[in-house]
């Protein structure tokens, strides 16, 4: 008969432990909430995470406050019509959206007052903040330029023009750099917020269309989303611009998470319907952690790291062949969605 060693044990208990922590690296849907309204339109979310509020950009209907933990709508950011994302600084106390005109809703964090609306060009797409400096950048596709704002005071501080269509996601690195994708041009713009000048474009071999964005500011690695015909997570050098990895993802991705306590990234992805997620075992090396099935079209996400909430929103769409068709989203892609058919995801670790 063997003995059964103190070694042989712990062996056992640690393969236990393993099998448990692999077992809750999942996730699972916490609630579906239809939050009703005309003609659903949505882009960006963000979280509060002192409150686990979540800011969703609805376009039309402006922004929509949902409190997770209530369960419940607390409010429409005033006069936030046509936004597509709250971008929240808790530093000063202030939230700022991007709206489809060229112009910001300034808000009060605390007590989701607005305070101003400000118009800043043509056609805002988003809105992103870099603290060293305490600057908003925001992304103008239209007038292919990001616009530089004083968080404090919301004035207007410098424009910066980029030959580019499609300026999508940014991140900031947080020494007073921030990084942008350039989705029409495949290439990423390194930009120097506290000169307001370009100091690089690097080009994303392997990673067509990058949409989502993210960064791991301790290791300088960006986490690039890239929804072209072979989607990818491409991990790019922050500090040389080099490729260093791609793993592939689903269809349709528009958003990017990385967790700096789990050292995780999330990716969303819209037509495939789910959500793909990643360990870093290393700067230059990632790790299928594991994907579970969101619905059809919740493509952007926030993520909550006090409770390690995710959250994305849908709604139920048509194609209706006789209007223009974003076929570079996908053939079916919808061009209409369904009144009363918003609905926002929220999933909890397992």
């Amino acid at each position: 008969m063997r003995r059964f060693t103190l070694g042989a044990a712990l062996a056992v208990f640690a393969l236990a432990a393993a099998n448990v922590a692999h077992a809750r690296s999942g996730y699972r849907l916490e609630a579906a909430v239809t939050l009703n309204g005309p003609s659903p339109g949505w882009d960006y979310l963000s979280v509060d995470p002192t409150r686990d509020y979540v800011f969703i950009g609805r376009r039309k209907a402006g922004v929509t406050v949902y409190d997770a933990a209530g369960g419940r709508v607390v409010a429409t950011i005033e006069n936030s019509k046509d936004a597509n994302v709250a971008a929240l600084v808790p530093e000063v106390d202030r939230g700022f959206t991007a709206n489809e005109d060229g112009s910001t809703t300034v808000f009060q964090l605390s007590t989701l007052k607005t305070l101003d609306r400000v118009k800043l060009g043509e056609g805002a797409d988003a809105g992103f903040y870099e603290p060293m400096t305490g600057q908003m950048v925001f992304t103008l596709g239209d007038t292919h330029e990001l616009v530089f704002v004083a968080a404090r005071s919301a004035k207007i501080t410098g424009r910066l023009p980029i030959k580019a269509d499609e300026l999508e996601a940014a991140a900031a690195d947080g020494k007073g750099f921030i990084y942008v994708n350039e989705r029409d041009k495949d290439r990423v713009a390194k930009v120097d917020v506290r000169t307001r000048k370009l100091v690089a474009e690097w080009p994303t071999p392997g990673c067509r269309l990058p949409t989502g964005l993210a960064i791991d500011r301790a290791a300088g690695r960006l986490f690039l989303g890239c929804k072209g015909p072979h989607p990818v997570l491409a991990v790019m050098n922050a500090k040389t611009g080099r490729v260093v990895t791609t793993m592939e993802i689903g269809r349709g991705n528009d958003g990017v998470v990385f967790d700096p306590a789990g050292k995780r990234v999330f990716t969303s992805n819209g037509i495939d319907g789910n959500i793909v997620v990643f360990d870093v075992v290393g700067p230059d090396r990632l790790k299928l952690a594991s994907a579970f099935t969101t619905r059809p079209i919740a493509r952007t996400m926030a993520f909550n790291p006090t409770t390690g909430r995710i959250y994305t929103a849908t709604a139920e769409g048509v194609l209706d062949p006789t209007q223009p068709v974003n076929r570079r989203a996908g053939a079916f892609y919808p061009n209409r969605y369904l009144d009363d058919t918003f609905t926002l995801l929220i999933y909890a670790p397992e």
